[in-house]
């Protein structure tokens, strides 16, 4: 297939990236220019391989342009404003961000006539839930949304407007609402990395024996990041248009058991505190994320090959690298 995947040079697009590049796909990316170019440190293993668009999604002149000369069969946009923390202080650009590059997307496949030629993929989140009664877990796909968060407001108007764009035009929209997914590579403010790294700085001896936390109560279903492009990509292939899918693995875990597990794995032999930081913690957080995946495994045949013990190691073991200089 010919592929083009937005925000390539992130945490999901990079794996997702190595993945299509595995299933020997021609791989195409866009990436956000900045005053240095562009940041491709996690994809600089593949970029030879690839080709790269520099441009901003918010621009529908890039987007036109950039789908026409890619051709692609399949778009996987994953481009966004993906912290929930930062949604609440920027709540406009996480809007602006999150909703007007999709709409772009797909007024540039209707303006190139190509709505039977191009499947657009479209990366919902398990945060569209929002407040959620354990009693409602596992959630399914027709649970009620309750969006807590500027960045769940976000992906439900991206999940609603590819059912619209569906429903309207035709348009070949695969929709899902992955849950909570963790792996290396991911950004430090995310919960799992910023313990992993912190531990790490621990190790080396750049930070105290503390770590810094949030809200370590909620309930969390983890997916390992190469089990969850592997599910988008198999999304793409065998799930119908129009209609979200839930993904994760159907297990929680509540995030002091996860720092609990990523202490067992470091090498540091003194005693690790921990300690509430009010700055990590959101005006309003979720209780429990909890998925019912059957609809989606009953379509793809995907499970998760990871276990959560494994995808905490590669966390560590990717800070770990990140520090091997210092």
């Amino acid at each position: 297939m010919r592929v083009l995947i937005t925000g390539i040079t992130g945490f999901v697009g990079s794996h997702l990236a190595e993945y299509c590049l595995e299933k020997g796909d021609k791989v195409f990316g866009t990436v956000f220019p900045n005053h240095l170019g562009y940041e491709t440190k996690n994809i600089d293993d593949l970029i030879n391989k690839l080709t790269l668009f520099q441009g901003d999604l918010l621009d529908y002149g890039f987007v036109y342009e950039t789908i026409r000369k890619a051709k692609p069969d399949v778009i996987f946009h994953l481009a966004a404003q993906s912290f929930v923390q930062d949604s609440f202080k920027s709540p406009e650009l996480t809007l602006k961000t999150n909703i007007f590059p999709e709409l772009n997307i797909f007024e540039a496949i209707k303006s190139l006539n190509w709505i039977e030629k191009v499947k657009v993929h479209i990366a919902g989140s398990s945060e569209e839930y929002g407040k959620v009664d354990k009693k409602e877990c596992p959630l399914k796909e027709n649970s009620s949304l309750r969006p807590l968060s500027p960045y769940a407001v976000s992906k439900i108007t991206q999940d609603f407007l590819a059912q619209q764009y569906y429903r309207s035009w035709g348009l070949k929209a695969v929709i899902t609402r992955a849950f909570n997914h963790e792996g290396a590579r991911r950004d430090r403010r995310f919960v799992l990395s910023t313990f992993a790294e912190q531990i790490v700085r621990i190790e080396r001896g750049l930070q105290d024996p503390v770590i810094k936390v949030g809200n370590l109560t909620s309930y969390r279903d983890f997916t390992d990041v190469r089990d969850m492009v592997r599910a988008y990509y198999l999304a793409i292939r065998k799930c119908e248009y129009g209609m979200p899918y839930n993904i994760g693995s159907g297990k929680v875990y509540q995030i002091s058991k996860c720092l609990e597990i990523l202490l067992t794995l470091t090498t540091y032999k003194g005693k690790i505190s921990v300690v509430e930081d009010a700055s990590r913690i959101r005006p309003s957080d979720v209780e429990m994320l909890h998925a019912d995946p059957s609809v989606f495994v009953k379509k793809t045949g995907w499970k998760p090959k990871y276990k959560i013990g494994e995808t905490l190691k590669s966390i560590l073991d990717y800070w770990r690298e990140e520090y091997s200089e210092i």
